[in-house]
């Protein structure tokens, strides 16, 4: 049974409800504005309004605007310093970012959300006005529906706090990058139950990747309006633009693995290049209503809009030697003039929810249920991909343009309803958590000439489970979860079938988890997580076989004194099954996936100095396979990040000053090695870069 078109937009163009918690609710009440600063543990996005991410049985993580600055975060791809269950996966300069976690790549369409509601990543999300980056990890089918199996992002904006405030900061590198933004917020002066928020952000990008300078903009803006003692109107909205040449992927010199040469050597680098533009416009809007302390009901519309240019002076194989997944063992390869403009992808959301909490018996229950509807639309011109000459690794070739627009795209239209519901029923320590979701799926593609039109519709129900029970000072837990994902083939005519729909593939997981600590907190989780593959090797691009992945995840942190440190560490194990295209491939490992990786830092606040300190990080991945069949490895590497920060006061204004040396030791190797349409490719670590950050709170 399809979707009715006129239920979908019935949903998408009236009004939805989203649960909020008790918590929140309460907030509503004892506030002008409802604002929480800490919304950041917040598992509202989980199905379990009014629980912290720390009380659900799962592995997450979540990072706030004080880690993102702190740190030197400017885009999600810069998390993976941070979180060991993150990794690179086709993390290109001047591109949209591209994680895995737990080893699985995230779907850039469907394991993106902000604010709790479906957004599209293809493009570039700013951080400057996110007050928080929540990383759910592992199977999220029951949230997000189709989606890969590695985790689910969640970005939430900064809110309004109900104070009055403007921090300006400013940060500069030794490679000539320079950023300037603003954050301000306060009250209406005649009207206390108005308050606002405004962040604003332009930066100048000048890594030292060389060929690749260019801007970024963002304008944001959020206002909350209390309508009534519970009752709340919020409304955001953000217009970001970035443009800036992307990097061009190194490869394998035909049957070898090259050294790491000169990491700022760019082969996007002709003449005739361009730089991929993506300009975006976000926005929510939130309605919550307290109806009583146990029954809460809130209302969230969500709308996106990008439009990007993507240009890129692409290396791609080696025709002469008939290897079509590297470059020639000389050195050269196949170049490509490849331009898209004007792509245009369109998200609306609605999400309609009522929560509470109610005694039954001996049990407790907190219970969620809801609707939810979002249609996506992408729309995109005749694209060119023109063999020019060939290229050579050392950057020095000249090829000619050619524009010509010889190739076809695909447009998509994807109409998603999805029916949620969850309880957690506590009795004594015992906890059973539950949640279900209903979805339903239309999908349709065709080429901008009008053929290879495709359509599909699938139902289909994922179910989560888990058991928990808390003692005095630590929480373990058990837990199961299902999972469905859809794929595209690429749209490249060297595949069979370019931008027609794969049939969707179910995962499975499987979690075990501990966490707890006062002195030092700390938590871990044990997973297994089985997943049908599907094989990229044009003009292939089918299910294959099975991928298990089965990992160890651990967190430790303390506060001591004037010391703080922290650890995150993952091990992870993965293995091909089952695959009749390639036999031989059975057992060996998933490409582009270290078997180990570690984040560890610590940071002392000095005694001698008041207001400085000190600190430094680790990061390390462990080795990777190159190509699927394991001939070829990564090896792992370590790099060393330094720095040290000075809080004073400037008279009444506060004021921070810090400096973070990244790659302290200036050590040359190998960063990943992602397959991207059936071509390995690989990308190095930027050279030791300094950074400078000026903050003051006005």
């Amino acid at each position: 049974m399809k979707i009715p078109f006129l239920l979908v937009s019935a949903i998408l163009g009236g009004l939805s409800f989203e649960a909020r918690g008790q918590e929140a609710s309460a907030a509503i009440q004892l506030q002008p504005v409802l604002v929480s600063e800490t919304a950041d543990t917040d598992a509202s996005v989980l199905g379990f309004p009014g629980f912290t991410l720390q009380e659900v049985p799962l592995s997450a993580s979540s990072y706030d605007d004080g880690d993102l600055q702190k740190n030197q975060i400017h885009r999600l791809s810069d998390l993976t310093t941070l979180d060991a269950s993150l990794t690179d996966s086709y993390n290109a300069t001047g591109y949209w970012d591209m994680v895995s976690i737990r080893g699985y790549t995230l779907d850039n369409r469907n394991n993106f959300r902000r604010e709790g509601l479906p957004i599209n990543a293809e493009t570039s999300i700013p951080l400057d006005n996110k007050a928080d980056v929540q990383i759910l990890k592992g199977l999220s089918g029951v949230q997000a529906g189709i989606s890969a199996p590695g985790g689910l992002i969640n970005y939430l904006v900064k809110r309004p706090t109900g104070k009055r405030f403007i921090n300006v900061r400013s940060d500069a590198s030794d490679s000539g990058n320079f950023l300037v933004s603003a954050d301000a917020g306060g009250l209406h002066q005649s009207n206390e139950n108005l308050s606002y928020r405004f962040n604003v952000a332009r930066e100048y990008l000048s890594p030292h990747l060389e060929n690749a300078k260019g801007t970024r903009t963002l304008l944001a803006g959020a206002v909350s309006y209390r309508l009534g003692k519970a009752s709340l109107l919020d409304i955001e909205l953000e217009w970001s633009q970035r443009s800036q040449p992307s990097q061009a992927g190194m490869s394998l010199l035909g049957f070898s693995l090259p050294v790491v040469s000169d990491p700022n050597i760019n082969l996007n680098n002709q003449s005739w290049s361009q730089p991929v533009k993506f300009a975006a416009l976000t926005g929510t809007l939130r309605y919550t209503q307290m109806f009583t302390e146990n029954l809460n009901w809130v209302t969230s519309l969500g709308g996106q809009n990008l439009v990007n240019g993507d240009h890129l002076a692409y290396a791609f194989g080696c025709t002469k030697e008939g290897n079509f997944d590297r470059y020639c063992s000389d050195g050269t390869f196949d170049f490509y003039d490849f331009r898209s403009d004007d792509e245009k992808r369109d998200t609306q959301a609605l999400r309609t929810s009522l929560d509470g909490r109610f005694q039954s018996s001996r049990f407790a229950h907190s219970w969620n249920f809801g609707v939810m509807g979002w249609k996506s639309k992408e729309r995109y011109q005749r694209q060119a991909y023109n063999f020019v000459g060939e290229g050579k690794v050392d950057g020095s070739a000249v090829v000619p343009a050619d524009p010509s627009l010889t190739d076809e795209s695909t447009n998509r239209d994807s109409d998603n309803l999805q029916v949620f519901a969850s309880d957690s029923v506590n009795w004594n320590s015992w906890t059973g958590w539950f949640g279900t979701s209903w979805n339903g799926s239309e999908r349709s593609s065709v080429r901008t000439d009008g053929s290879r039109p495709t359509s599909y519709y699938q139902s289909f129900i994922l179910p989560w489970a888990a058991l928990s029970y808390q003692f005095e000072q630590f929480m373990t837990y058990a837990s199961y979860a299902e999972g469905m994902e859809s794929f595209v083939t690429p749209n490249r005519n060297t595949y069979a079938r370019p931008g027609e729909f794969l049939p969707d593939v179910k995962s499975n997981q499987y979690e075990v988890g501990l966490r707890g600590g006062r002195d030092i907190r700390w938590a871990t989780a044990l997973f297994e997580i089985h997943r049908p593959v599907v094989i990229d090797q044009a003009p292939l691009y089918q299910v294959d076989g099975n991928d298990v992945h089965r990992g160890i995840e651990v967190n430790l942190q303390q506060v001591l004194q004037r010391w703080s440190w922290n650890f995150n560490g993952m091990l992870l194990e993965t293995k091909r099954e089952d695959s009749s295209v390639n036999p031989a491939l059975n057992g060996k490992k998933a490409i582009n996936v270290p078997d180990a990786t570690v984040r560890t830092g610590a940071q002392y606040h000095l005694l001698s100095v008041a207001g400085m300190s000190v600190g430094g990080r680790i990061v390390y991945e462990g080795p990777r396979a190159i190509l699927a069949d394991n001939s070829l490895t990564l090896p792992g590497w370590v790099r060393w990040d330094a720095g040290f920060g000075l809080k004073k006061n400037w008279g009444s204004v506060p004021v921070r000053a810090e400096v973070l040396v990244e790659n302290l030791l200036d050590r040359k190797y190998w960063r990943e090695s992602p397959t991207q349409y059936g071509h390995v490719y690989l990308y190095p670590a930027a050279e030791r870069i300094l950074t400078l950050s000026f903050q003051a709170e006005i």
